[in-house]
């Protein structure tokens, strides 16, 4: 009986678990505000056409092309926005949620950032005069703590 219960609560646990879903940005229904992914990396952030969605891990994103959607598809997990398409900066000072300029972003070491850029506030500026290394080394800690709390 004791080990019955001992694995119906880890069960449970891992239930719990798998119902947490991370918070995405996903401003008018997709990530990046509904900008192609795909295209960030080719140095060009474009925004994604309603013929060309896809859905992964819950989160819908379009594309510019059919192209863009096949290179998605071979590896989703290299073009999703770092912090759950939250600002990067904003996520490394402080671990908050703020809403990003989709034409605002960096790509390092293969990995797509975007930044909140409006009103004279460029924050992918300050994330280059800073230290950067030690803002996403502390966006990366925030980001454990925060992605499963909904803004």
């Amino acid at each position: 009986m004791k080990a019955y219960l001992i694995t119906l609560f880890i069960l449970s646990t891992f239930s719990m678990l798998e119902a947490q879903e991370m918070d995405y940005n996903l401003k008018g229904g997709y990530i990046a505000k509904g900008y192609d992914v795909v295209s960030y990396f080719s140095g060009t952030p474009e925004k994604g056409n309603k013929d060309f969605t896809h859905q992964y891990n819950d989160i819908k994103f379009k594309f510019v092309n059919q192209a863009n959607l096949d290179r998605f598809k071979q590896d989703p997990e290299q073009y999703i926005p770092q912090y759950g398409g939250w600002c990067a900066y904003a996520m490394g000072v402080n671990g908050e949620k703020v809403k990003i300029n989709p034409k605002t972003f960096e790509i390092t070491d293969g990995k797509l950032y975007l930044f909140y850029n409006s009103w004279g506030n460029n924050t992918l500026e300050k994330w280059n005069e800073e230290n950067k290394a030690e803002l996403k080394k502390k966006a990366d800690e925030h980001w454990n703590e925060v992605r499963y709390t909904k803004k």
